[in-house]
């Protein structure tokens, strides 16, 4: 049934029919159209023609380029007859004029003044050649970013107010040490406490303090290790063990001795052949009478799981208010400080002293050592 004469549909149908092809000297080129743009540069800074440059962009941005370094690259990559069809020519005498004309120019100017844009196109540029022909550029692309970060510092010093003024040296080092000393405390928490000291420090600043010198959030600091405690309590922490002596009789003596893990300050404390619960208990007695005298106070003794070590032993350190940490089963480095005395003392002293009796090692009995060596007192043992 035909259509009525008043229906849309012929129109329709005539709008969403395909044009007629064009001829081809009908059809106007991409280069054409870009050559009617007007050329805003100066015509000393022409090299090539607007509409190539142009031509040259829309190619490189068409191949999945997204910056001006990835244009220059492209363009740097392309082949001469790619150029060329985009209207892209190389004059070799051109080039050679131009070369010329930038050497007469290097020998006549010391330095070349650069405007902010002329630093960023030249460094920009560069990301574009290896560094192998930077020797094109009268200015290394390195002063050409330090110009720019230079230009941006003389526009004045930053504002206090805007939190990047750097803090002073003691300032952090007290941020540093509350941070390690209280492995819990977070940055308001520090921030309050420096407040009460007199210290006015915002949050952010000490956030920036903290991670510039590695150093974690509070939940992820809070881990506390057996390294870690030992150091944060070392002003108090006392450690003791035994370590044996066999004479040139065979005999076995058994030596305690107690070290400052603060000081590493050694205190002998006697020299037995039967170290019994009444003996131990009395070294103890007598070690604290002698720290009393400074005026240092036990917080800690750290010591192995060795039968020596009796009730009465531990009952003398915590009447003073002393906590005995026991260490592992099998875990030497638990007290490691002690373990590490009983070797140096071992290698640098007893394997080279022939012990006849108790007497020799009576003489170094009851004494302090305050080298972390034994070695000063090999004389007294030999």
């Amino acid at each position: 049934m035909p259509a009525c004469s008043s229906s849309p549909i012929a129109a329709v149908a005539q709008r969403l029919a395909p044009p007629a092809p064009l001829a081809p000297d009908q059809c106007r080129s991409l280069l054409e159209d870009l050559a009617q743009i007007t050329d805003p540069r100066h015509r000393r800074g022409r090299r090539h023609a607007l509409g190539s440059v142009l031509a040259v962009a829309v190619a490189a941005v068409l191949t999945g380029a997204r910056s001006l370094a990835a244009t220059g690259e492209w363009a740097s990559d392309a082949p001469d007859q790619v150029l060329a069809a985009l209207g892209v020519r190389h004059d070799p005498v051109e080039i050679l004029v131009l070369r010329h004309q930038l050497t007469v120019l290097r020998r006549q100017v010391a330095r070349p003044r650069l405007t902010p844009a002329d630093r960023a196109l030249l460094a920009a540029l560069s990301r574009a050649l290896p560094q192998a022909r930077w020797s094109c550029f009268s200015v290394t692309p390195r002063r050409c970013c330090a110009g720019t970060a230079a230009s941006s510092r003389a526009r004045g010093p930053t504002p206090p107010w805007a939190g990047t003024t750097p803090l002073e040296h003691g300032i952090q080092q007290l941020i540093i040490r509350l941070a390690k000393e209280n492995p819990r405390w977070g940055y308001q928490r520090i921030k309050g406490e420096l407040l009460r000291l007199g210290v006015r420090v915002s949050a952010t600043a000490i956030r920036a303090t903290l991670r510039r010198h590695g150093l974690d959030p509070a939940p992820r600091r809070a881990t506390t290790t057996w390294r870690a405690f030992l150091r944060q309590q070392a002003a108090g922490v006392l450690a003791c063990d035994f370590f044996t002596v066999d004479t040139v009789w065979l005999r076995r003596l058994y030596v305690l001795f107690f070290i400052e893990l603060d000081t590493r300050r050694v205190h002998l404390a006697g020299v037995t052949a039967n170290p019994n619960a009444a003996w131990v208990t009395q070294q103890a007695r007598n070690l604290l009478l002698l720290l009393e005298e400074p005026g240092r106070r036990v917080r800690f003794l750290v010591r192995d799981r060795d039968a020596k070590f009796c009730g009465g032993f531990d009952d003398v350190f915590r009447s003073e208010g002393a906590k005995v940490l026991v260490t592992p089963v099998q875990a030497p480095n638990a007290n490691a400080y002690a373990e590490r005395w009983v070797r140096t003392v071992r290698s640098e002293c007893l394997d080279w002293l022939l012990i006849v009796g108790r007497g020799r090692l009576d003489q170094g009995s009851g004494c302090t050592w305050t080298t972390t060596t034994p070695i000063a007192r090999i004389g007294r043992w030999s």
